[in-house]
């Protein structure tokens, strides 16, 4: 009786350890993904330096933290200090995700015909990000950023007091899966659909959200 009960009982644990491995060999060259978790206080992110933070250790957890991660923010001018674009803050690609998959060669094709998608916009273990039509719906990626990668005038707050607020404000978020409400440009939107209802977790969720950001490596 033990020995039948033994030897399925190892072949699971050698299978699991397996997969283990393989999620990590798959990861390891990764250079861009989608966060697999928010960091548990809606918008505020202690930051541009606590989002990169975030983008840094889950790269880390998978094998990827040979790279130097930056969150695909931008933040707001103020108290003198200048605006930062978001495109300003993740190199100059090209950018693959767990899977291999070039989502964009440079700049110039990440803010036009880029291939993410909800296929490709996978998080740091490789795994698909639950998007419009599943439940919980988590489509909405923070960016701060306007289509382009800039950020906005410094008259309206976009993005939750510079990340910092999980109370008042709003930030601008994407669809990774590139789907809305509607067919309008903005629906399709990776990194500028529209605002979100708040900054807390719960109206976050609101919207289809769930505090997610984009990492890429930036060296």
């Amino acid at each position: 009786m033990r020995k039948t009960t033994f030897i399925p009982t190892l072949a699971a644990a050698m299978l699991a350890l397996t997969c283990s491995f393989a999620s990590h060999a798959d990861s390891k060259d990764m250079t861009f993904f989608v966060t697999s978790k928010g960091m548990g206080k809606g918008a505020d992110l202690g930051g541009l330096a606590g989002a990169d933070k975030h983008c840094q250790a889950l790269a880390s957890a998978v094998g990827a933290g040979k790279h130097t991660w930056r969150a695909y923010l931008s933040a707001d001018a103020s108290g003198g200090q200048a605006a930062v674009n978001a495109r300003d803050r993740i190199g100059k690609g090209p950018w693959q995700n767990a899977k291999g998959v070039v989502i964009a060669q440079d700049l110039a094709q990440l803010h036009g015909d880029n291939k993410l998608n909800k296929e490709t916009a996978l998080d740091e273990h490789g795994m698909v990000v639950k998007g419009r039509g599943d439940t919980p719906n988590t489509h909405d990626i923070l960016t701060g950023s306007q289509t382009d990668g800039m950020a906005f005038g410094a008259s309206d707050d976009h993005t939750c007091s510079n990340w910092t607020s999980s109370d008042k404000g709003m930030a601008q978020v994407g669809h990774h899966d590139r789907i809305g409400l509607n067919d309008d440009p903005p629906a399709h939107s990776w990194n500028s659909s529209h605002p979100s209802r708040g900054c807390s977790d719960e109206t976050l969720a609101a919207s289809g959200g769930a505090g997610r950001l984009y990492c890429f490596a930036a060296d």
